[in-house]
């Protein structure tokens, strides 16, 4: 399946199988860093694959080998970025990406292999989990480049990992290896080098099994308890919806008689 969106990029790729979209950050000659027509992408796409009734999970991830996404593209900050002006449209753009990512309502998987960096490892915290290979290396280097975070991703990232740790990794603007992610909370499921595309397949397809109105109802009821949920999205609605739906008969009546349930997200 394709998706159409507006502005296009041609360094974002997505495929679609057995209700599992894959978008890839694919950049390769720059380690996968983020430019600003990718940042500008985003929200379309993620609107796209929103609406989309036969996508359960998402999984975002990096082309290659050697990096999720290395951060913004540093060759646009002397352009697009030169001034305050500038900076604030170009922030506005990452911040935009970042909600759009937050705000699926379908679960997002971020699969993280080798540099996870600056607007990268934002974009990964802006997913519902992460899951990282034993090599995976993440930091926020704003304070090195003197660029300022917007404020409203900082939500989204102290939402993910707390407050102390968010401002350990700002304030030192160090990089942390894959078991120091695992421990502070960056990362949830941490897997040698040569199993991650099966852990993230895995992963996916257990969530995609799952009533999708169930999911959905949880991520937002769990989103708005850490003041990231979406300003339109009511989560006592979505729950008292789970509850009026054939996916909640289909799910009684095969626990009565011990089959699988194959919930249809109606």
């Amino acid at each position: 399946m394709t998706y159409s969106f507006s502005p296009a990029s041609s360094k974002l790729a997505v495929s679609s199988s057995a209700g599992i979209a894959t978008v890839t950050i694919d950049n390769l000659l720059k380690h996968n860093a983020l430019d600003l027509e990718m940042w500008k992408a985003f929200p379309a796409l993620m609107e796209a694959l929103d609406r989309d009734p036969q996508v359960r999970v998402v999984i975002l991830r990096g082309a290659g080998q050697e990096s999720f996404a290395s951060g913004a593209d540093i060759a646009e900050f002397a352009t697009v970025r030169a001034d305050a002006e500038g900076g604030r449209l170009y922030e506005a753009a990452n911040e935009a990406a970042f909600w759009a990512v937050a705000h699926c309502s379908k679960p997002v998987i971020a699969m993280i292999r080798g540099f996870c960096l600056g607007g990268g490892f934002g974009l990964a915290l802006s997913c519902d989990l992460r899951v990282a290979s034993e090599s995976a290396i993440f930091g926020i280097p704003a304070a090195r480049l003197g660029v300022g975070y917007p404020p409203g991703a900082m939500k989204l990232v102290t939402a993910a990992v707390g407050a102390p740790a968010a401002k350990d990794l700002f304030f030192t603007a160090r990089r942390i290896g894959a078991q120091e992610a695992y421990r502070l909370g960056v990362v949830q499921r941490l897997v040698p080098d040569a199993e991650l595309e099966q852990a993230i397949q895995a992963l996916a397809e257990s969530i995609a099994e799952n009533a999708p109105l169930t999911i959905r109802a949880a991520k937002a009821a769990i989103d708005d308890a850490v003041g990231v949920g979406h300003p339109n999205v009511d989560p006592l609605a979505l729950a008292d919806r789970c509850f009026d739906s054939a996916d909640a008969v289909e799910g009684r009546e095969a626990f009565l008689r011990k089959r699988r349930p194959v919930f249809t997200g109606r």
